[in-house]
């Protein structure tokens, strides 16, 4: 500015401005502001600079906890008003679909918003599509009943989602969260789903992890 405008008068006193706030702004601290607004907003962000060197498993992390029930979806046992039912009483981004409530290994997952236009585009477009309607996420065909017409899903299920086992480092899930921009993540053993891992979840464990109260992590 100074080279297009030929004032060089104001040299010295901007340069002395200039090292003023730089010292100002050290004083206060070294966050950037971008930083600052992300803290503020309450945004769920790993930063990449940051390490961690702690031997937690993803075992210690996941949701839900012992004498907990996850919130999960059959593959070929649930109705329509039953996966609804879920629908209202969770607010979780997604659900793991697994084969059955007493043997579940994991199939896939399914989006919540996926979900809804699913629902909401049977009832509207498909005849014979009843809340007592069978919801199948397989290709096999559906036992024939009396029943109303089931409404098949497949085409909305992810059959190969991001998991990890029960023994997995943390350092190696807190990883792949930075580097594939994950959301979420399932935890199996043996091909049977036990839990899951979030962002939000990762982000209070490392609060913890340093020492810090995990429920400053503020999500808006």
């Amino acid at each position: 500015m100074f080279e297009l405008t030929g004032g060089v008068r104001y040299i010295v006193p901007l340069m002395a401005a200039a090292m003023a706030s730089k010292w100002v702004g050290d004083a206060l601290g070294r966050q950037g502001i971008y930083d600052a607004h992300i803290a503020l907003n309450g945004y769920p962000f790993l930063d990449s600079k940051d390490e961690f060197q702690h031997t937690t498993l993803a075992a210690d992390v996941m949701q839900p906890k012992r004498n907990e029930t996850l919130a999960v979806i059959t593959q070929d046992s649930m109705t329509v008003d039953d996966i609804e039912t879920l629908l209202k009483e969770t607010e979780h981004n997604g659900y793991p679909v697994v084969v059955s409530k007493e043997n579940q290994y994991l199939v896939g997952f399914v989006l919540r918003r996926d979900l809804n236009l699913a629902l909401a585009n049977a009832r509207r477009i498909i005849d014979g599509i009843t809340g007592q309607s069978l919801v199948i996420f397989t290709s096999a065909q559906p036992v024939q009943n009396l029943g109303p017409s089931p409404l098949k899903l497949k085409k909305i299920l992810d059959m190969a989602p991001i998991t990890v086992t029960d023994q997995t480092p943390m350092e190696t899930v807190v990883d792949m969260f930075r580097k594939l921009g994950l959301r979420q993540t399932l935890v199996t053993h043996n091909g049977r789903l036990l839990g899951v891992i979030t962002k939000k979840d990762v982000l209070r464990h490392v609060k913890q992890m340093d020492n810090e109260d995990p429920n400053t992590v503020l999500f808006n």
